[in-house]
């Protein structure tokens, strides 16, 4: 069956392992966002006319998500938004060189941005890997990551090659020499770090957010080009590895790996390890009940596996979006919410309210 024969909507459900909540994904590229059950039906929908092409859910029922960017070819964003559940606007920041965000506990947010020529001539000289071409800058990209008060001041500002070694930290001989790191996600478990990850580099690090310094750093040689490293409860670091110029067969993997030891005590790969694999975008979420949300981003597909590997849940995304990938129906990340997350709390999740929706794109079995 070709790749755009495949069926859409809920293709797989088994209730008695599968962790019950509501599933939120919005189309890469797209104006709206969605929350459907675990049947696939839509219990409720956002839309914002700048583009929703990443959101979460806060505890108070507000969407933070950051808009698809000034043009369609663009990985990044303009702006980070915050509505209600209505839609209405709350709150913006605005910034063209925005990547990934997230919401502090103090209330401050944390945003991911990718600096063009930030990175002094003479170190970006000493960098090594990627392949070059007569365009390359003299001043290579560099990442920063900055947190902002809702006020919109920002109060530190983190710079990647403060702290990226040239010798160590070497681009991908697949990669240009454009940029030196490509961050692509960041996510902050407490107030004193943030894990960051170097997509182009291959590496996943936890950063002290005191002294900017990195306190654990692995991939090289063990993942290649992934997305979403997050700290579980456990201690232990859960990631998607794409598997992007991979040696050998492409295919990608989620890993959970110990930073005591560097060992991967778990992962799920694909049966065969073709029927999963997303070249860019993804993530991996771990539920409560121990199993793990996977976003196959570039397939539009998510799905939810037990930590025998056992696929529990499966939906395919319906709605096609113009990115910088072309038409596909293409999910950045998608995330699962129980029943009693603070967000749904007293919210009118009953599928009738969206009958159209729900006849035109809602459960496939």
């Amino acid at each position: 069956m070709g790749w755009s024969q495949r069926p859409t909507g809920l293709t797989k459900y088994q209730p008695a392992s599968a962790y019950r909540g509501y599933t939120l994904f919005s189309a890469n590229g797209g104006d709206d966002a969605y929350l459907i059950d675990m049947e696939g039906n839509f219990v409720h929908r956002w839309h914002f006319d700048g583009g929703i092409n990443y959101g979460f859910l806060l505890p108070n029922g507000n969407l933070l998500f950051r808009d698809r960017g000034s043009t369609p070819n663009s990985p990044g964003s303009d702006a980070i938004r915050e509505i209600d559940w209505e839609g209405a606007l709350v709150w913006e920041y605005r910034n063209t060189d925005l990547r990934r965000h997230c919401r502090l506990a103090n209330g401050n947010n944390l945003f991911l941005c990718n600096v063009a020529e930030g990175v002094s001539p003479d170190l970006t000289q000493q960098v090594l890997g990627g392949f070059s071409t007569p365009s390359d800058p003299e001043r290579m990209g560099g990442d920063r990551v900055l947190e902002v008060t809702p006020e919109g001041s920002i109060v530190n500002e983190w710079r990647s090659e403060d702290q990226l070694d040239p010798q160590q930290h070497v681009i991908c001989p697949l990669e240009g020499r454009a940029a030196w790191g490509g961050a692509n996600d960041i996510s902050a478990p407490d107030d004193s770090t943030f894990l960051i990850s170097f997509r182009i580099l291959d590496t996943v690090a936890i950063v002290d957010r005191a002294t900017g310094k990195f306190k654990w750093q692995w991939g090289p040689g063990q993942i290649s080009h992934q997305h979403n490293p997050t700290l579980l409860a456990n201690g232990n670091v859960l990631l998607l590895d794409n598997g992007a110029h991979r040696r050998g067969l492409s295919s990608s993997r989620v890993v959970e790996v110990d930073p005591a030891t560097n060992e991967i005590v778990w992962q799920y790969r694909g049966d065969p390890l073709v029927s999963f694999f997303t070249h860019f975008t993804g993530g991996a979420e771990r539920l409560p009940n121990g199993n793990t949300l996977i976003t196959e981003g570039m397939a539009g597909r998510l799905f939810e596996v037990t930590p025998s590997n056992q696929i529990v849940w499966e939906y395919i995304s319906p709605f096609l979006a113009r990115n910088q990938h072309g038409l596909n129906n293409g999910v950045f990340r998608a995330h699962r919410y129980g029943p009693d997350h603070p967000a749904l709390s007293g919210r009118q999740l009953d599928p009738s309210r969206h009958g159209n929706l729900n006849r035109l794109y809602g459960s496939s079995l």
